[in-house]
């Protein structure tokens, strides 16, 4: 294993650089597009309501690789994207909708009591929700976002499928030239390991100091 490795050190590495952008990007944007839609599901309209449901309920229920192949193949004869791309857009959309439904739920578990105090204070309905319900939502949310933001790394293998340069991309490639599938799943496994189990422990550790807080 440390042949191949060392060999192929190179290539396994600018993988990792493909998957942990990928999960940056993505992790990033679907909070803040979760975070987006967790709100439309609460305020009082029906439109966006239903508009907030409906986004949730088709990226939650559609396979993650039929979405990622609808961007690499349908929407790439519109818009010239490569496999990259199509592989994070997709993973975004399709993690963003958890996260909305992890949101909402946070959002959902404060008591109406801070939301009365806050109006009774002075404040608007979006200070309210920016300054007193959000933060709180995020606290009670920080073991279910852990999850999905662990989730969401180990779904950036999608990448493969479509040429995205990722770790499981080069892992297929290396295991085709050397014929060693073994060890070059192992040494991707632990290339994963490198992302997830710090995210996890951070995770862990934020989630201890918010309770301390508390």
């Amino acid at each position: 294993m440390i042949s191949l490795l060392t060999s192929n050190f190179h290539s396994f590495l600018v993988a990792f650089g493909y998957t942990l952008l990928s999960s940056i990007i993505a992790l990033i944007a679907s909070t803040v597009l979760g975070t987006l839609f967790a709100i439309l599901q609460i305020v009082p309209s029906k439109t966006a309501n239903v508009i907030a449901r409906a986004y949730i309920e088709v990226f939650r229920n559609i396979p993650l690789l039929i979405i990622v192949m609808f961007f690499y193949l349908v929407v790439t004869k519109i818009v010239k994207i490569g496999g990259f791309t199509a592989g994070t857009i997709g993973l975004t959309l399709y993690t963003s909708a958890f996260i909305a439904e992890t949101v909402r739920a946070g959002i959902n578990s404060v008591g109406i009591g801070q939301t009365e105090g806050a109006r009774a204070n002075g404040l608007s309905s979006w200070q309210t929700l920016r300054i007193i319900i959000l933060p709180q939502a995020f606290k009670i949310a920080i073991p279910s976002l852990g999850n999905q933001f662990i989730n969401l790394v180990k779904n950036s293998s999608i990448l493969a499928f479509v040429a995205g340069g990722d770790l499981m991309y080069t892992a297929n490639n290396v295991a085709a030239t050397t014929f060693d599938s073994f060890n070059s799943y192992i040494i991707v496994g632990i290339f994963y390991l490198i992302i997830t189990l710090p995210l996890n422990y951070y995770m862990k550790f934020l989630e201890t100091k918010l309770k301390g807080m508390a």
